[in-house]
């Protein structure tokens, strides 16, 4: 069988079209590319957070439990807030801008724009933000 390049060429942009249509997911609302070897990429200065029901509080899961069964990663803004939780798993956070805050048995630990915040799972926390804050969560849970 005889293939002329150009028919080649074709039949190689029409299944790089339909890899980079079917790798997109324009339905999550924010710019994500899942690749069929499940590497995900997520540019996270598209993420737009929606209201938590917390006054000063607003996130966005970006990953499924499909996408990643064992951990969970999203983009949370604080705006001037505080508020009290129980973590059920691991967190670690990784400031992009603003002050974190979080207080442990009246400890508080504090970072900044590209500083990373480990929370073991089963601290009760107090989170804190002095102005408005933006971060990416990623939560690990073994079951």
């Amino acid at each position: 069988m005889n293939m002329s390049e150009e028919l080649i060429r074709e039949i190689i942009m029409k299944v790089l079209e339909t890899a980079a249509q079917e790798q997109k997911r324009p339905d999550c609302g924010f710019e994500k590319i899942v690749d069929p070897s499940g590497v995900i990429g997520i540019r996270t200065s598209t993420v737009k957070c929606e209201p938590s029901g917390q006054e000063g509080v607003t996130q966005k899961d970006v990953v499924t439990p499909e996408e990643a069964p064992r951990m969970g990663c999203g983009i949370m803004e604080l705006d001037h807030t505080s508020f009290e939780r129980t973590l059920t798993c691991d967190e670690y956070d990784v400031i992009f801008e603003g002050e974190l805050k979080i207080g442990s048995d009246g400890r508080v630990i504090s970072g900044g724009p590209g500083d990373i915040i480990y929370i073991p799972g089963g601290s009760h926390i107090h989170f804190q933000t002095p102005d408005k804050t933006r971060y990416a969560y990623f939560r690990y849970s073994a079951t």
